[in-house]
């Protein structure tokens, strides 16, 4: 992924951080000379000093049995919110622009056997369940439901390569910087204004760090 410097980020703990809280990613491989994509709720797990990201296809997918061979390349894409931003928001004549925040990951993909994809529906479960009045945990389910696990196939990612971009005008000077905030917050799209919010994190960040450095 191209990354000019100024939104460049290679905090790992931060791009971690992103990646558990913008779950649903998609899976890019090859499978018979073409490129082919799914889109799922993924995982990030660690295994010693290792991380992996986990989760399940379809096994009428056929993007998994390019997994087989255990040495599989694949990317996996996170994405977080993005907002067109007005060159009018700036107090000097420019271009307008799109600001986002993107996290690419390579590395080689594997097939789960039954017991690991178990262990992995067992944690997706929950994760987003149990904090329900009447969660639907794996415990609780019938021996019948989870036969549909034959209808599905776990994968894992051995992960070797982060790289993040988060574009979110660091290159702009403070009062164009508030403005954008501003005028992101009056758009009418949910995006725009999680844009705002994120921007607005950073803000407190910057103020932070600077007060641990004094």
């Amino acid at each position: 992924m191209y990354i000019p410097k100024y939104f460049r980020v290679t905090d790992i703990d931060e791009i971690i951080d992103f990646i558990q809280k913008n779950s649903f990613g998609t899976i890019v491989s090859t499978f018979e000379n073409k490129p082919i994509a799914t889109h799922l709720p993924l995982e990030l797990r660690k295994q010693g000093d290792d991380y992996y990201i986990t989760g399940h296809l379809a096994i009428n997918n056929p993007q998994w049995k390019s997994f087989e061979s255990q040495n599989e390349n694949v990317l996996v894409i996170y994405q977080g919110p993005h907002a067109y931003i007005s060159s009018s928001w700036y107090s000097h004549e420019n271009v307008p622009t799109w600001n986002y925040q993107a996290v690419h990951v390579y590395g080689k993909a594997s097939i789960m056997n039954e017991t690991e994809l178990e262990e992995d529906l067992i944690l997706l479960l929950k994760k987003y369940e149990g904090h329900r009045n009447n969660p639907v945990l794996w415990e609780n389910l019938s021996a019948q439901t989870k036969k549909q696990i034959k209808g599905i196939v776990g994968i894992k990612i051995k992960i070797q390569e982060l790289q993040a971009a988060y574009k979110l005008s660091q290159n702009r000077n403070e009062e164009d910087y508030l403005n954008i905030i501003e005028k992101l917050e009056c758009e009418g799209d949910l995006s725009s204004k999680q844009m705002a919010k994120v921007m607005k994190r950073r803000i407190k960040n910057k103020k932070g760090e600077l007060g641990k450095s004094e």
